[in-house]
Order: structure tokens, then C-alpha cells, then sequence
């Protein structure tokens, strides 16, 4: 039976992956007292003892983390930042051209973050089939759930006192400055970083990521890139539809509580919008987790995990 340790159970993440991971009769989760959270060599000898590790840790203490392994059979599934540029890493994922058969292999997976997954689903075939030219300079806004904020985030959204502030949606990451964009840009193949506006909203979970073309700037039509979408997402857990929810909108937390992603395309013959729909805590976090170790395990890579069916 595979053994399983999540450093850093206590987040939102990380709680989110044990919850699931309990359900499963395949699996057994290695766990350690409360008060051995946090003890180094309590954290090394489960680490040592699992056949994969989730990290669910701020950067510097998933790196630390890394340094406790000694077994040449461990297999590190990192949630945080630190990783997912690193090009001794493998990037988790799947649907990207290439990925799924090295991520099948590998010992060090670098899940990716939860908006640059929208980003990277939407740029990345377009700027491999030449569409997007790859030093086009983009832009991308992408609305998110509370959820995505962590526990104090979710605190403060769901305190009886709260701001009144937090009824609006409410715009970050003002310097362009925020950490998933220099992953945006690597994964997709774009050399110039995208201006980012994300903006989080008063609903628990869900994700909608949009980037904006004017057509007379790019190397081809909506149409063509419908069809691209068509096929390159023809296996995994990315599908495209361009079906709104109802009546012209689409809602944010339409995918919440799922771990798919859906990408669309809407607009007109001068300007095109690319989006991405899925939960920021499912294929942004923990559901994506999953999928890649399901592929470690050379499993159907939905076990588990909430699909579109």
C-alpha cells in the first residue's frame, strides 16, 4: 500500500488533499501528533517514510523540506512557489504537451499555482500552434474565490464583524509584482510578463481567469483557436465549451467544488477573449495534487477527484 505524508496538513490545502486522501482505501497516510508538527526530525522520519510527500508550505520551509530527503524513493508533490520554475523540477501539468509523460517519471513535481494554471491553459497551445506570437504583450484578469487567501483570509471573509470592504471585489498584486508571473510566462512560452490583475470576491471557491487579443495581433481566428482547444484538450481534465451558465454571463464560481478546468472563447471578429473556469482550491491546488499523483501512481488520473462528466 502506498504511503502517504502531507507536510503542512494544517493550511487550507493541505487540509483539503487529507480529506480527500482519507477516503481512499488504496492509500495510507502517515500523520504525526500536533505537537510533533513542527519537529525537524519527527518531519524527516515521515517524510523518509512515505513513497510520496505533499509539501503544503510557504517557500522557504517547502525548501527546507526537501533538504530532510534521504530516501532515493521518495516522491515530492511541492504546492508552494519555490519550485515551479526550477528547471531540475517537473511541472505538474498534465495536459501541457510532454508533461504527463514526465511527470509519470519523476521524483520532484511542482504543482502549479492557481491563476497561472488558468493563464497557462489558455496561452500555452496558442503560442506553441503560433498563434500567440511568443513576445506579444499580454494582459490577464482573473477573479477568485476567498478561499485562495488561506485562513486568514478566510477569517476575516467570514467574520461576523467583517470590513465592509470585503462585500466588493477588491483588486491585488497593485506593483506587478505578484509571485505567479514569472510561472505564467515560463510554462506558457511568452517572453514578456503579462500585466496581472487578479481581484478576489466575496465567494469561497472558484476561479475565472481571462486574457483579452485583439485579433489584428495575433496569427489566426476565434474559430481556429476553438478547434486548437478541441484537440489539444482532448485527454485530462482540461475541456473546452463555450457554453455560458445562463443568459451572456459567465459566473466564477461555476466550477467551484470541482477539479476540472474549462476553457472558452467569446468575442468578435476584432477582439477575443480566452477564459478559463475552475476551482482555485480543485484544479488550482489540491485537485490538481491528485491528478498528479494518480499519474505517479499509474492510476486513471480522476480517482478521486470531482469531473465533469
Amino acid at each position: 500500500m502506498t504511503k502517504v505524508f502531507i507536510d503542512g496538513s494544517a493550511g487550507t490545502t493541505g487540509l483539503r488533499i487529507s480529506d480527500r486522501l482519507a477516503q481512499r482505501k488504496d492509500l495510507k497516510l502517515i500523520r504525526l501528533p500536533e505537537e510533533l508538527r513542527k519537529d525537524a526530525a519527527a518531519r524527516a522520519e515521515a517524510i523518509n517514510g512515505a513513497d510520496i510527500v505533499f509539501l503544503c508550505l510557504p517557500d522557504a520551509a517547502a525548501i527546507e523540506a526537501v533538504a530532510l530527503v534521504e530516501s532515493d524513493r521518495v516522491r515530492i508533490i511541492d504546492t508552494s512557489t519555490a519550485h515551479r520554475t526550477n528547471g531540475e523540477w517537473t511541472y505538474g501539468f498534465p495536459e501541457l504537451a510532454g508533461l504527463r509523460q514526465k511527470i509519470a517519471g519523476a521524483k520532484r513535481i511542482a504543482n502549479p499555482g492557481c491563476h497561472a494554471s488558468g493563464f497557462i491553459a489558455l496561452a500555452a497551445p496558442l503560442v506553441q500552434e503560433r498563434i500567440i506570437p511568443v513576445d506579444l504583450q499580454v494582459s490577464c484578469f482573473s477573479l477568485t474565490g476567498y478561499s485562495g487567501g488561506g485562513k486568514k483570509m478566510i477569517a476575516e471573509y467570514e467574520s461576523a464583524d467583517r470590513n465592509s470592504l470585503l462585500k466588493g471585489p477588491r483588486q491585488y498584486a497593485l506593483t506587478q509584482q505578484h509571485k505567479h508571473l514569472k510561472e505564467m510566462a515560463k510554462l506558457s512560452g511568452i517572453v514578456n510578463l503579462p500585466v496581472f490583475c487578479p481581484i478576489v470576491a466575496d465567494f469561497y471557491s472558484g476561479m475565472e481567469v481571462t486574457i483579452p487579443l485583439f485579433a489584428d495581433r495575433i496569427n489566426g481566428t476565434a474559430e481556429q483557436i476553438r478547434q486548437i482547444y478541441r484537440d489539444y484538450y482532448s485527454v485530462g481534465l482540461v475541456h473546452y465549451s463555450d457554453e455560458p451558465d445562463q443568459d451572456g454571463f459567465l459566473s466564477a464560481a461555476a466550477y467551484s467544488g470541482r477539479d476540472d478546468l474549462q476553457v472558452s472563447v467569446h468575442g468578435n471578429e476584432e477582439r477575443i477573449l480566452l477564459t478559463a473556469r475552475f476551482d482555485n482550491l480543485g484544479k488550482g491546488a489540491s485537485g490538481a495534487a491528485i491528478q498528479n499523483m494518480n499519474i505517479l501512481l499509474g492510476l486513471d488520473e480522476a480517482t478521486g477527484l470531482n469531473i465533469e462528466k
